[in-house]
């Protein structure tokens, strides 16, 4: 507790699990868009159908909030933040839009790197000699081994990825 300046709970949390607990989300804040949220929504719905032309742009929405239904307290950036987010719901909601995907990279120990050659000038005994780089990243620990070879044939490839005394630890490690 001293040495990092953490209360006893603090310390009794971590003893209890390695993990930390997931933080409590506190509940969406109330704004002053929310009674006129149904009615946006509305507008975008109805533009499904309605020809391209004919569609509501935010600055269109904020005007007809103003204008029809008072909506006087409201700004136009609050609409247009809205709306920028409203408008791919719904369509995904109808079918219309595709909805966002993504796919998890995992790599596997030992199982992918990134290989490339390159040349490099290094000065040998004296003279000025140019050289093939071998370069291999691995995906899983984001390690580099790098060696310099005399050429880029398949037997600097294969040696290159044989055991290696010198592999560098890129990744910033903050240490």
């Amino acid at each position: 507790m001293r040495k990092y300046g953490v209360g006893h709970p603090t310390v009794q949390k971590a003893l209890e699990s390695a993990w930390p607990q997931p933080r409590k989300r506190p509940p969406p804040r109330a704004t002053r868009l929310d009674p006129f949220k149904s009615l946006v929504d509305e507008m975008l719905r109805a533009d499904l159908v309605a020809p391209r032309k004919q569609r509501h742009t935010a600055k269109r929405v904020f005007d007809r909030l103003v204008d029809e239904h008072h909506a006087d307290q409201i700004s136009y950036g609050m609409v247009r933040a809205y709306v920028a987010v409203r408008r791919g719901e719904i369509r995904a909601e109808a079918g219309h839009g595709s909805p966002e995907v993504f796919v998890a990279q995992s790599h596997r120990p030992g199982q992918e790197a990134e290989v490339d050659f390159g040349d490099v000038t290094v000065r040998l005994a004296g003279q000025t000699l140019v050289c093939s780089l071998f370069s291999m990243r691995l995906s899983y620990s984001g390690k580099a081994v790098h060696r310099v070879f005399a050429t880029s044939g398949q037997e600097a490839f294969l040696e290159g990825q044989g055991p290696c005394p010198l592999i560098l630890d890129t990744r910033d490690t903050g240490s």
